[in-house]
C-alpha cells in the first residue's frame, strides 16, 4: 500500500495555486479576444443605423486597436507604479464602462470614442496578464501557464462569435430590436460587461506580484505569495534574495532600468520583442478571423454556412492551443516557433497560389474545383500552425524574455507594437483585396512567415527553464 509524501502533496497544492492565479489573470486575455471579435457581428447594423460610408465604418471598427496600443504602452509603466493587480482592476473598469456606453451610442463619433476606451482597457489587460503569470509561475511550468493567455484569447474570440450569432438570430438580424426596444447589436456590447465584471472581481482578490512587493519593501507579503505557488522544490528565501539583488543592480545602474539603448535608441532585447510582436500580426492571422466570411464564400459556401465554417475555425484555434500548452515546457520555445513559421509559410503560400486561380474581383471572388479545397485546407492548416506556436508563444516570451528591471515597460512596448501591427493589417487588407485580389495579400503574409523563421533562428533566446532573475544574460547574449 503506497502513501503520498507530504512533499508531493505540498508541491501539487502549490502548482494548483499557481495555475488558479494564472487562469484568473488570463481572463484579461478572454476580454482581449472577445473585444476583438464582438464588433464583427455588429458592423453591418452600425453602418446602416448611422448611415456611414465604408471608410468611416472601418475607422469605427479599427479605432479600438489604437486604444489597445495606448493601453499596452501605458499599462507596463502603470504596473511598475501601482502594482499588477491594481492595473488589472483599471483595465476591467474601463472595459465595463465602455461596453455600456458603446451599447447606448447615439452616433458614430461617440461609438468610436467608447470603442477607443474599450481598447485602452484591453491593451492594459494584454500586458498585465503575461507579466503577472510569468512572475508568479514556477520556472518548470511557466510556459504552460503563460500559454493560458492565448487560450483565453481564442476562447474569447469563439464566445464573441457565438453570442453575436445567438443575439442576431434571436432578433432576426443584428439591426432588429431584441429586448427593451434595443437592437441586437447593442446587446452584443452589453454582454461584454459580464467578463469585465468577472475580471475585476478576480483582480481584487488576487495577490500582488512578488517582484512588485519586494520592490516596495514588502518582503513578508512576497514570501507568502512565493511560498504558496512555488512549493517545496524551490527555495523561497533564495528567490527573494535574487529579486533583491536585481533591484540593487537597478539602483546602482539606473540607466539599466531604462529601455533606452544603443540600437536606434532602444536596448537590443526590446527591439527583439517589438519585431517578434509585429511578425505575429504580419503573418495575417486576423485576416482569417476578421474577414473569414469573404474567404469561405469565395470557396463556395453560402453566407449562413460561412458563419458555421468560421466558428469551426475558431474552435480549431482553441483546440490547437492545447498543443502549445503540452509541448512548450518540454520542447522549448524556439523549436516550436520555427515549426510554426515554416508551417505558416507553406500554408499561406498554397493559399496565394490557389487564389491566383480565382474568378471575379474584390469580395466577389470564387474558387472552383480542387482549388477551393486547397484554399480551405490551407487556411485551416495556417490556423493550426499559428494557434499551436506563434499565437501563445509570443505572449509567453514577452512575459519572460526581458530582464527583471524592464519587464513590464518592455512588455508594454512590445504589446503596443502588436496592436499597431494588428491595426495596419486590419486596415490594409480590404483595399488590397479590392485592388489586387486575395492572392497578393496572402503571398505577402507568406513572405513575412518566411522572414519570421530566420528572425527566430538568429534573435529569439531560448527561455525554457530559465529563472526570471537569470534572464538578463541569456536574453542579451542572443540579442
Amino acid at each position: 500500500m503506497s502513501s503520498t509524501s507530504p512533499t508531493s502533496v505540498n508541491e501539487r497544492s502549490a502548482h494548483r495555486k499557481a495555475t488558479g492565479l494564472a487562469v484568473a489573470a488570463a481572463v484579461g486575455g478572454f476580454l482581449f479576444g472577445f473585444d476583438s471579435s464582438v464588433i464583427n457581428g455588429a458592423v453591418d447594423a452600425i453602418e446602416g443605423q448611422f448611415e456611414l460610408d465604408s471608410t468611416v465604418t472601418g475607422l469605427v471598427v479599427a479605432v479600438a486597436l489604437l486604444g489597445c496600443a495606448l493601453g499596452a504602452w501605458s499599462g507596463g509603466k502603470l504596473a511598475d507604479r501601482w502594482g499588477r493587480t491594481n492595473v488589472m482592476v483599471l483595465g476591467a473598469v474601463l472595459f465595463f464602462v465602455s461596453s455600456i456606453l458603446s451599447a447606448i451610442a447615439w452616433s458614430a463619433w461617440d461609438l468610436a470614442l467608447w470603442r477607443f476606451m474599450a481598447g485602452v482597457g484591453i491593451g492594459i489587460a494584454s500586458v498585465i496578464a503575461p507579466a503577472y503569470i510569468a512572475e508568479i509561475a514556477p520556472a518548470a511550468m511557466r510556459g504552460r501557464l503563460g500559454s493560458l493567455q492565448q487560450l483565453a484569447i481564442t476562447v474569447g474570440i469563439f464566445t464573441a462569435l457565438l453570442s453575436d450569432q445567438i443575439l442576431a438570430t434571436s432578433a432576426g438580424g443584428a439591426a432588429n430590436e431584441l429586448w427593451l426596444g434595443w437592437e441586437a447589436w447593442r446587446w452584443m456590447f452589453i454582454v461584454a460587461v459580464v467578463p469585465a465584471a468577472v475580471y475585476g472581481i478576480l483582480a481584487v482578490r488576487m495577490p500582488e506580484s512578488p517582484r512588485y512587493l519586494v520592490s516596495k519593501g514588502k518582503d513578508a507579503d512576497a514570501r507568502a505569495v512565493l511560498s504558496s505557488v512555488l512549493g517545496p522544490e524551490e527555495d523561497v528565501e533564495d528567490r527573494i534574495a535574487q529579486i533583491h539583488r536585481s533591484i540593487s543592480e537597478d539602483e546602482e545602474n539606473a540607466e539599466l532600468g531604462s529601455l533606452k539603448g544603443s540600437r536606434l535608441g532602444l536596448k537590443p532585447i526590446v527591439w527583439v520583442g517589438i519585431v517578434m510582436a509585429i511578425f505575429q500580426q504580419f503573418v495575417g492571422i486576423n485576416v482569417i478571423f476578421y474577414y473569414s466570411t469573404t474567404l469561405w464564400q469565395a470557396v463556395g459556401f453560402e453566407e449562413s454556412q460561412a458563419f458555421l465554417v468560421s466558428t469551426i475555425t475558431a474552435v480549431t484555434n482553441v483546440a490547437v492551443t492545447f498543443i502549445a500548452i503540452a509541448l512548450i515546457d518540454k520542447v522549448g520555445r524556439r523549436p516550436l516557433l520555427l515549426i510554426g513559421s515554416a508551417g505558416m509559410a507553406v500554408s499561406l503560400g498554397l493559399m496565394a497560389i490557389a487564389f491566383t486561380q480565382a474568378t471575379g474581383s474584390g469580395e466577389n471572388v470564387s474558387l472552383d474545383g480542387a482549388w477551393g479545397i486547397v484554399a480551405l485546407v490551407s487556411a485551416n492548416a495556417f490556423v493550426v500552425f499559428f494557434g499551436a506556436t506563434w499565437g501563445p508563444l509570443m505572449w509567453v516570451l514577452l512575459g519572460e524574455m526581458f530582464p527583471n528591471r524592464i519587464r513590464a515597460a518592455a512588455l508594454g512596448v512590445g504589446a503596443a507594437a502588436n496592436w499597431i501591427a494588428n491595426f495596419a493589417i486590419t486596415l490594409t487588407f480590404p483595399p488590397m483585396l479590392a485592388t489586387f485580389g486575395p492572392a497578393l495579400p496572402y503571398l505577402m503574409y507568406a513572405i513575412f512567415a518566411v522572414l519570421s523563421f530566420f528572425f527566430v533562428l538568429t534573435k529569439i533566446p531560448e527561455t525554457k527553464g530559465v529563472e526570471l532573475e537569470d534572464m538578463s544574460g541569456e536574453a542579451y547574449h542572443r540579442a
